[in-house]
């Protein structure tokens, strides 16, 4: 069984995610990109002291985008699932 062990990290797909402010410092919003795609998603406001936070560190960037961007989550995790799956069958068909 141990052949069977995969590694989530040689097929994981990059997620990028940022945090800026309006022009006047006093809105923040939040915007991702998956699978390196350059336009990314729409932009979500967010509220100021949940924009520090992230700058901080104080929040792991996939809590991040659980809570922003769900629906692409979902879509990453069903991804990564088919994927490793696939992975799994086609080591048992060797």
């Amino acid at each position: 069984m141990a052949e069977l062990d995969i590694d989530i990290q040689s097929f994981d797909i990059p997620r990028e995610v940022t945090v800026y402010p309006d022009r006047a410092g006093v809105r923040f919003w939040t915007k991702a990109w998956f699978n390196n795609r350059e336009k990314g998603e729409v932009s979500v406001e967010i509220e100021r002291e949940q924009a520090i936070r992230f700058i901080h560190g104080r929040v792991e960037k996939d809590a991040w985008l659980e809570e922003y961007f769900p629906k692409q989550m979902e879509v990453y995790h069903n991804a990564i699932e088919q994927t490793k799956e696939q992975l799994l069958l086609n080591k048992i068909n060797i």
